[in-house]
């Protein structure tokens, strides 16, 4: 009996090692969202790394015979699924963004007579790209492949944090190139390369720089080039006219020359090749120097052994990705590990191995006890990809902080980054909405940073009076829409940041300063229209804007969406909002209306970033500001409504497939909304220190928590029937709220929920029972 047993004991330890090992990186698909909306790139990278290594498929301009392109708006993430050539590998893209910027250092292996001109998508004999078949393409966590059919090379590309790998696979030829285009980029235009140069080293290293102005105004990026094998020859052109050569014009710089600078270079680096013959390719990026590229290289790649880097980077990738273990179909997990995939590539490191990196000021600094961090999407992120690294990275979200505060610090307007990256600041979208992701982190006990100064930072970007209306905000206690055709939806974003500055300075035990910006946090009210039950835009005489439609999203008082959807932005404050609406009842069945109504696509037809595919009856998910709106009905007592529409949401708006997302991802908001669903709750006010329970659609999920502890979410019975839930336990104790605090979840423990297939409308109802709100 006791052999027996003995043998049971180590087989079921074989089962749980084997359990733990589980690779879960073979359920991440990158080429979900890369179709259409979603702009996902499918290239190689490491977890929140600044090289994104991945094809790009045309380099479409951004003016079209001067005026603005609309197809650039596809190639936001320089590929689109179904293109059929590709112009090249290039080393920083973005993920899922509505804007864009990077496409920095433009790769291409060829074969035969060198060309420098790219060519067109669809006759690649005119230039350096090539036919492709997708059968051929093959994408996982920090790796990329696909045979160039133009001239029968297999592509393969990996990537460390600083450095691309890349690996071509050549024919027997003695006219082999390697090609580095300096003025392709992503959003291009005539001029925006303003600066670049190419330094040829010796016969296996090539260093330089370019310095464009896009959407990051001043954006420096260098480069170290090194090569498996010393090129034979090389050459570059520079395709611009030139109106001074000053006594350069000596010298061919075509042929052979060390060093060429202009604004739009292309490089050609020959080899002779045998067939089956490896030429490997590092680059390693800094926004420092060449010398912290070439120290970067040498820390992340000192070798060539490209499967070694691919398996490590994989590794990483299995780590990042296990901090939550699921169990669910398949199907289920190719959809929840693609979602955390795309939610831990931005923000991405932006330092050197040594810490230094350049500021806001273009200065170069030196980050001091953190790692500096850049691409902050926030009007996206801080709605839930902020909370997730919040609830499972909690060490790199302190460090983001303290990114943030260095911003502060850099700035001259002495704010925090509303949408920033490389550098610089571009000014996106609307809010202050660094301010929820710190007061978020504070109130969750995240510390590691200086909670003073961030205070101090919060309050300053509140009160910048110059930006986007702060002070006729103040004056009017909303935003003019003479100041802005925005400014109804500006008013209901900044008092909800205001709501975050009170909950920060209330943890800080700063009770004045809290009660001024929990005062603030109600300007909302100043715009809602108890006539008709919505959000609208006022004049500075106090007169609402005539001619409302509700449904519209141009020229409407606000930036993409309506008021049908942004008149629920009041996150802080859902049993205010109730109130002002007729009551739980009545708000329901607004709710309900939403839900289920039709709205013709004249009402988005020019909004980009709205479409057909995002929007479920009235309700637009594949744009940010109604992520929270199913979770709503936990305060108007239906919290068996929020189940059977976040199922809705999950089922229809998350496939598996390369349309499979309803909008842009944008840096990862789109994704980590999944990831939270998923679990079955949501931070719909993040600074509560609160997440709304909505319905599990996992058999089980265990958060591993950095703290050493772990959090176990369990759904009893659950299936595609069984979304209802019928009873919840916490740690073993009946637990009847709709909502579960952060420091339940860290201190670890277990949540189990019963499931079934019809509503108990009896669980999680009552005012006991409702989340936070300021009403």
């Amino acid at each position: 009996m006791k052999k027996i047993l003995v043998i049971g004991l180590l087989l079921m330890q074989v089962i749980m090692l084997k359990a733990q090992q589980e690779d879960v990186t073979q359920y991440v698909d990158p080429f979900i969202g890369t179709q259409e909306m979603g702009h996902v790139f499918p290239g190689a990278c490491a977890p929140f790394g600044i090289v994104q290594l991945s094809p790009e498929t045309d380099s479409v301009q951004f003016f079209n015979e001067g005026k603005y392109n609309k197809e650039v708006y596809r190639y936001c993430a320089g590929y689109q699924y179904t293109d059929q050539s590709i112009v090249g590998f290039a080393h920083t893209h973005f993920s899922g963004t509505g804007h864009s910027d990077l496409g920095d250092f433009l790769v291409m292996p060829t074969v035969g007579k060198v060309q420098h001109n790219p060519g067109t998508i669809d006759n690649t004999s005119r230039g350096y790209r090539s036919m492709f078949r997708k059968k051929t393409e093959k994408a996982e966590p920090g790796y990329y492949a696909v045979e160039l059919d133009d001239y029968n090379i297999k592509a393969e590309l990996t990537a460390t944090q600083r450095v691309g790998f890349h690996q071509y696979t050549f024919p027997k030829s003695d006219e082999s190139h390697i090609i580095l285009d300096l003025t392709h980029g992503i959003y291009n235009y005539d001029g925006k390369v303003l600066w670049s140069t190419i330094r040829v080293e010796n016969d296996t290293l090539v260093t330089g720089y370019r310095i464009t102005r896009g959407w990051a105004r001043t954006n420096y990026q260098y480069f170290a080039m090194s090569f498996s094998k010393p090129f034979k020859t090389y050459g570059c052109s520079n395709d611009e006219k030139v109106k001074y050569n000053g006594f350069w014009r000596k010298f061919d710089q075509t042929d052979n020359f060390p060093e060429m600078a202009g604004k739009a270079l292309t490089a050609n680096f020959d080899f002779d090749t045998e067939e089956g013959e490896q030429i490997k390719v590092k680059f390693a990026l800094s926004a420092v120097s060449t010398e912290g590229a070439l120290k970067n290289m040498l820390a992340e790649v000192p070798h060539f052994d490209f499967d070694r880097t691919r398996n490590d980077v994989k590794a990483l990738w299995q780590k990042e990705l296990s901090r939550i273990k699921i169990d669910a179909p398949d199907e289920k997990k190719t959809a929840f590990y693609t979602s955390m995939y795309h939610s831990f590539i931005h923000p991405s490191e932006y330092m050197d191995v040594d810490g230094q990196y350049r500021g806001l000021d273009h200065n170069i600094h030196q980050a001091e006890g953190f790692t500096n961090y850049t691409i902050f999407s926030l009007w996206d992120t801080y709605r839930a990809q902020h909370p997730l690294l919040t609830l499972i990275q909690p060490k790199r979200s302190s460090d983001m902080v303290n990114s943030m505060l260095a911003h502060y610090e850099q700035s001259v307007h002495k704010i925090l980054p509303i949408w920033s990256h490389y550098g610089n600041e571009n000014w996106c979208m609307i809010g202050y909405h660094a301010v929820p992701v710190i007061a978020d982190a504070y109130v969750n006990g995240i510390k590691g940073f200086d909670a003073d100064k961030a205070l101090e930072a919060c309050i300053s970007s509140a009160n910048y009076d110059r930006y986007e209306g702060i002070g006729e905000y103040k004056q009017y206690g909303y935003v003019p829409y003479e100041t802005s055709h925005y400014g109804a939806s500006i008013t209901l974003e900044y008092a909800y940041d205001d709501y975050a500055i009170a909950q920060l300075a209330k943890a800080m035990g700063k009770n004045d300063v809290a009660e001024e910006y929990l005062k603030r946090s109600e300007y909302w009210r100043n715009l809602f229209d108890g006539q008709t039950g919505y959000v609208r835009p006022k004049d500075k005489n106090g007169d609402f804007l005539p001619n409302f439609d509700a449904l519209d999203t141009h020229g409407a008082g606000f930036i993409e969406g309506n008021s049908w959807n942004y008149s629920l932005y009041v996150p802080q404050n859902v049993g205010g909002l109730i109130n002002e609406m007729g009551g739980k009842e009545r708000f329901a069945e607004h709710l309900d209306s939403l839900f289920t109504m039709h709205i013709p696509d004249a009402y988005f037809e020019h909004t980009e970033d709205i479409t057909r595919e995002g929007i479920m009856g009235g309700y637009v998910h594949g744009n940010e500001p109604s992520h929270h709106v199913a979770y709503m009905y936990n305060w108007a007592g239906k919290p068996w409504k929020t189940a059977e529409r976040i199922h809705e949401i999950m089922n229809t708006k998350y496939l598996n497939k390369p349309d499979g997302l309803c909008g842009n991802d944008d840096c990862g908001q789109m994704s980590a909304w999944y990831i939270f669903s998923s679990m079955g709750f949501y931070p719909v006010c993040p600074g509560s220190g609160e997440y709304v329970i909505g319905s599990p659609s996992l058999n089980e999920a265990v958060l591993k928590l950095e703290n050493g502890k772990q959090f176990t979410i369990k759904a009893k019975k659950a299936s595609k029937k069984n979304i209802y839930i019928q009873s919840v336990t916490l740690n073993g104790q009946p637990y009847g709220k709709n909502y579960i605090r952060h420091s339940d979840i860290v201190n670890g423990g277990e949540l189990i929920f019963k499931m079934g297939s019809r509503p108990n409308k009896k669980w999680g109802v009552g005012d006991v029972s409702e989340p936070y709100s300021n009403n």
